[in-house]
Protein backbone atom coordinates (compact mmCIF):
# COMPACT_ATOMS: atom_id res chain seq x y z
CA UNK A 1 0.00 0.00 0.00
CA UNK A 2 1.41 3.68 -0.65
CA UNK A 3 -0.52 6.78 0.45
CA UNK A 4 -0.20 9.04 -2.37
CA UNK A 5 -2.34 12.48 -3.37
CA UNK A 6 -5.34 12.44 -6.19
CA UNK A 7 -3.84 15.19 -8.66
CA UNK A 8 -6.24 14.67 -11.62
CA UNK A 9 -8.61 12.27 -13.20
CA UNK A 10 -8.46 10.31 -16.67
CA UNK A 11 -11.20 10.25 -19.01
CA UNK A 12 -11.45 7.31 -21.02
CA UNK A 13 -14.13 6.96 -23.65
CA UNK A 14 -14.17 3.56 -24.02
CA UNK A 15 -13.01 1.10 -21.16
CA UNK A 16 -13.60 -2.57 -20.14
CA UNK A 17 -17.12 -3.22 -18.96
CA UNK A 18 -15.55 -4.32 -16.02
CA UNK A 19 -14.42 -0.80 -15.30
CA UNK A 20 -18.04 0.69 -16.20
CA UNK A 21 -19.07 3.44 -13.73
CA UNK A 22 -15.31 3.29 -12.09
CA UNK A 23 -13.14 6.74 -12.52
CA UNK A 24 -9.52 6.88 -13.19
CA UNK A 25 -7.26 8.39 -11.05
CA UNK A 26 -3.83 10.07 -11.71
CA UNK A 27 -1.71 9.90 -8.41
CA UNK A 28 1.61 11.24 -7.18
CA UNK A 29 3.22 8.93 -4.49
CA UNK A 30 3.77 10.98 -1.27
CA UNK A 31 6.66 10.21 1.94
CA UNK A 32 4.77 9.77 4.90
CA UNK A 33 6.06 13.37 6.15
CA UNK A 34 3.71 14.37 2.85
CA UNK A 35 6.44 15.17 0.40
CA UNK A 36 5.67 14.32 -3.34
CA UNK A 37 7.88 12.28 -5.04
CA UNK A 38 8.44 11.72 -8.58
CA UNK A 39 6.32 8.37 -8.85
CA UNK A 40 3.00 8.91 -10.30
CA UNK A 41 0.10 5.99 -11.10
CA UNK A 42 -3.30 5.34 -12.10
CA UNK A 43 -5.61 4.30 -9.67
CA UNK A 44 -8.99 3.30 -10.38
CA UNK A 45 -11.38 5.13 -7.28
CA UNK A 46 -13.05 2.79 -5.38
CA UNK A 47 -14.22 5.74 -2.17
CA UNK A 48 -15.22 8.61 -4.18
CA UNK A 49 -12.16 10.36 -3.74
CA UNK A 50 -11.23 13.81 -5.37
CA UNK A 51 -8.43 15.99 -6.59
CA UNK A 52 -6.83 17.04 -3.29
CA UNK A 53 -7.47 14.50 -1.42
CA UNK A 54 -4.70 12.60 0.11
CA UNK A 55 -5.35 8.75 -0.17
CA UNK A 56 -4.29 5.12 0.52
CA UNK A 57 -3.74 2.80 -2.66
CA UNK A 58 -4.13 -0.81 -2.86
CA UNK A 59 -1.46 -1.78 -5.50
CA UNK A 60 -2.31 -6.00 -4.99
CA UNK A 61 -4.36 -7.54 -7.91
CA UNK A 62 -6.60 -9.19 -6.10
CA UNK A 63 -7.40 -6.06 -2.90
CA UNK A 64 -7.60 -3.81 -5.87
CA UNK A 65 -10.08 -5.36 -8.05
CA UNK A 66 -12.33 -6.35 -5.36
CA UNK A 67 -12.27 -2.67 -4.07
CA UNK A 68 -12.21 -0.81 -6.95
CA UNK A 69 -15.56 -2.82 -8.74
CA UNK A 70 -16.72 -5.14 -6.12
CA UNK A 71 -15.86 -8.41 -7.37
CA UNK A 72 -12.56 -10.42 -7.87
CA UNK A 73 -11.47 -10.86 -11.16
CA UNK A 74 -11.08 -7.53 -12.76
CA UNK A 75 -7.41 -6.48 -14.26
CA UNK A 76 -6.54 -3.78 -12.03
CA UNK A 77 -3.23 -3.37 -10.46
CA UNK A 78 -4.38 -0.23 -8.24
CA UNK A 79 -7.43 1.30 -6.64
CA UNK A 80 -8.05 3.83 -3.87
CA UNK A 81 -9.00 2.07 -0.94
CA UNK A 82 -9.32 5.10 1.61
CA UNK A 83 -9.13 9.10 2.22
CA UNK A 84 -6.48 10.14 4.83
CA UNK A 85 -7.84 12.10 7.09
CA UNK A 86 -3.60 12.63 8.52
CA UNK A 87 -0.99 11.10 9.85
CA UNK A 88 0.46 10.75 12.81
CA UNK A 89 4.09 9.88 12.90
CA UNK A 90 6.59 9.62 16.01
CA UNK A 91 8.82 12.37 16.92
CA UNK A 92 11.93 11.70 15.82
CA UNK A 93 13.41 11.51 19.00
CA UNK A 94 10.89 8.71 20.07
CA UNK A 95 11.51 6.81 16.85
CA UNK A 96 15.46 6.33 17.20
CA UNK A 97 15.07 4.98 20.83
CA UNK A 98 13.09 2.13 19.61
Amino acid sequence: MIIARVIGNVVATQKNQRYEGSRIMLCRQLTPEGKDTDFTLLALDGVDAGEGDTVLIAREGFSASTVATGRPGAAIDSAIVGVIDYVDLLPEDTAKKK
